[in-house]
């Protein structure tokens, strides 16, 4: 699929190595104006640097916080601010592919990334993620976030998302095959019991729910020269 957009995803070698539904790989493969990166740090990535400081592209980094633009906001003022200070130049969007504990040590080791400006969406859906357990409410796999961005960019006419129905039409068949396998006794990983829906799982509560909400305050470090 073609965007003018180009997607830098940032993969966790854990990641790449160990998880058995890399949504940011599947994505990286259906967008042809996408890349794919491993790594930890990125300050010393020198594709990762080439792209931040090439004048021709407008790098900016899909995280959410209070000074990210979010482009779901309503009326022209979020998308008209990214497109001017994008101007004439490619947008290139770097998407962090890891659990957001990992995820948030990447940011700390990566001041070149931190100093980006930053975009965010508020998601038009929750998680389908059957196989998978989202920390909190309105946190997505990397697919569906990129299916979200696409939606939002294509509202502020800022891009075109010719085939939306592919990407989650992909989630949806890679979660199936999973699904099965999950369901066959003769096969490693077999499940008992069936995944719940993603929509009644309640919120992790405890030690548990607290460490993992600390995980989404901002990433510690030095700060910007």
């Amino acid at each position: 699929m073609a965007t003018r957009t180009r997607f830098v995803f940032l993969m966790h070698p854990k990641e790449f190595k160990q998880e058995k539904a890399a949504t940011g790989r599947l994505t990286h493969l259906c967008l042809s104006n996408s890349e794919l990166r491993v790594g930890i740090g990125f300050d010393q990535d020198e594709e990762v640097q080439s792209l931040i400081r090439d004048p021709r592209n407008y790098p900016v980094l899909l995280f959410p916080g209070r000074d990210a633009i979010n482009l779901s906001e309503p009326g022209p003022t979020h998308a008209a601010a990214l497109a001017t200070q994008r101007g004439e130049r490619q947008l290139v969007v770097f998407l962090i592919d890891a659990t957001w504990a990992l995820g948030r040590k990447m940011l700390r080791l990566s001041l070149s990334l931190r100093q980006l400006p930053k975009i965010m969406f508020t998601p038009t859906a929750p998680s389908r993620y059957v196989i998978k357990q989202q920390p909190v409410e309105g946190c997505l796999s990397t697919l569906e976030a990129t299916h979200e961005l696409l939606l939002a960019l294509r509202s502020a006419g800022l891009d075109e998302y010719p085939l939306p129905e592919q990407l989650l039409g992909l989630f949806q068949r890679m979660q199936d095959f999973q699904l099965r396998c999950a369901a066959d006794p003769n096969r490693g990983g077999y499940r008992r019991s069936a995944y719940s829906d993603p929509a009644t799982r309640a919120a992790p509560q405890g030690k548990s729910g607290t460490r993992r909400t600390k995980v989404f305050q901002a990433p510690p470090g030095p700060a910007a020269p």
